[in-house]
């Protein structure tokens, strides 16, 4: 088992940040400079630095061993997004959350609170929920050892043969609980550093786009035969989009995509509206726009008036849908506010989209115990009125290993074949892993960047320094 050696002076070795970058082509800040002025917000600011250029032992991704110490150290110690706080309305409300052999259960207290208990009886251990449900009651259909909504001990069949148990001492274990953004986030260890500290700068960037008022319309679940850091990657840069979605190329702007690390968080900036420099013929802005509209299946022709942009029509038209069409009342939102492809990851295992291109939300986890299995799931928190009242979530929809995203119709004919074309990549990278004679995978310093960072938060955590 190996671990990334430390690189405490990373800022301070290796090219300059400049150098790594695709030439001859506007930066994300060049564009976004000409539509905004020269003064940024800060939530646009650039934030990256050189990580190093070691090679991924490969070990990681395929190790039972490595796999057990994710589970000590990573999985047992932070902050996990667990659900939304819409999955629990009312009191009794709960959500079974299971991660690598571990098993949490999440409740909606008559207080209101929420509160996290380790799903396992404290008789026999039997699993106390297996489903989420509303229950009046925790009460285990082993032997019928029952607990109050609040983790206190209620009672239990037979009590005159368990003189020697004090009940005082049968309080349901929890884990700290934390709320941000609507959602609901869950860690096993009582002692943690706060959850606004693992998420920074999210809570502050993100008063930029409120999470809070939501409603989760599409929540799909897909199982992978990969490591759940195959497939998280396999989202975290855009060096694969031209040769693996190349109906993008006309409207992505995919190598000039904008990378920024901070500590145990990091994100893209992604414009659309402006072609991949891969894409060998230059595009007029009319073809721009007929091509994004296009891949969003969108069937329409716009005529483009003489002198505007695409990127200008298309936020246009993005405003349209969200005031007419939603009646949201916006703020004074920049373009990349409404256009652009805004991508945040926080370790271990949650990515948020900011913005309102897409509102999507993935998660990532092991699938049970085994290191190369995983699940990703897809939810789609669509924004709504002030006034409005959140619906009932949608319920999640299971994929096995061997379904195409095609058959989650909630995923519509747009993002479904750029899914299955993600997990094609998915499946065949653990396969090679496996076969691979070499020790460790190759990242480029710039594009891959996301994913060394990832890396290597998860080796402080293994370190023990975080």
């Amino acid at each position: 088992m190996t671990l990334l050696r430390p690189r405490d002076d990373a800022s301070d070795v290796g090219p300059d940040p400049g150098c790594a970058r695709c030439p001859g082509v506007p930066s994300v800040q060049d564009v976004y400079r000409t539509e905004i002025g020269d003064v940024l917000p800060a939530e646009f600011a650039e934030h990256w630095r050189y990580l190093g250029d070691d090679d991924i032992p490969k070990d990681r991704y395929t190790t039972k061993a490595f796999h057990d110490l994710e589970v000590e150290r990573v999985w047992k110690r932070t902050w996990q997004m667990a659900c939304r706080e819409d999955d629990l309305p009312n009191s009794g409300d709960t959500v079974v959350y299971e991660i690598a052999g571990l098993s949490v259960l999440v409740v909606r207290t008559p207080a209101g609170t929420v509160k996290a208990y380790w799903n396992s009886c404290l008789h026999r251990g039997t699993q106390l929920r297996s489903f989420d449900g509303t229950v009046p009651e925790l009460r285990c259909q082993y032997h019928g050892w029952a607990w109050n909504l609040d983790g206190t001990f209620k009672d239990m069949p037979c009590a005159w043969d368990f003189a020697h148990v004090d009940r005082a001492q049968l309080c349901l274990p929890e884990l700290a609980v934390d709320t941000w953004g609507g959602f609901v986030f869950v860690n096993p260890d009582l002692a943690a550093a706060p959850l606004a500290q693992q998420l920074a700068p999210m809570p502050d960037h993100f008063r930029r786009w409120p999470l809070g008022k939501r409603a989760k319309t599409v929540h799909v679940a897909k199982v992978f035969r990969a490591n759940w850091k195959v497939a998280m990657a396999a989202f975290m840069e855009g060096y694969h989009v031209p040769t693996s979605h190349p109906q993008g190329l006309p409207a992505l702007a995919d190598l000039n995509i904008q990378y920024d690390c901070y500590d145990q968080v990091s994100r893209i900036l992604f414009m659309q509206g402006v072609p991949s420099p891969a894409l060998p013929v230059e595009l007029t802005q009319q073809e721009i726009l007929d091509a994004t509209l296009q891949l969003a299946g969108i069937d329409a022709q716009i005529p483009l008036p003489e002198g505007m942009t695409a990127r200008a029509m298309l936020a246009t038209l993005g405003r349209q849908q969200l005031t007419d069409g939603l009646g949201l009342t916006l703020p004074d939102w920049a373009d990349a506010d409404l256009l652009d492809i805004i991508v945040y990851y926080a370790f271990p295992n949650l990515v948020i989209w900011a913005g309102y291109a897409l509102p999507l939300v993935y998660r990532f986890r092991p699938y049970g115990d085994d290191p190369e299995m995983s699940v990703m799931e897809i939810m789609m928190l669509a924004p709504l009125p002030d006034d409005a009242e959140v619906p009932p979530p949608a319920e999640v929809q299971w994929l096995g290993p061997d379904d195409s995203f095609a058959a989650a119709p909630a995923l519509g004919p747009f993002l479904a074949p750029i899914f299955d074309q993600d997990q094609s990549n998915i499946v065949r990278n653990q396969r090679g892993l496996r076969t691979s004679l070499r020790s460790g995978i190759t990242l480029s310093t710039y594009q891959e960047s996301l994913v060394r960072h990832h890396d290597q938060v998860l080796d402080r955590y293994l370190r023990g320094d975080i």
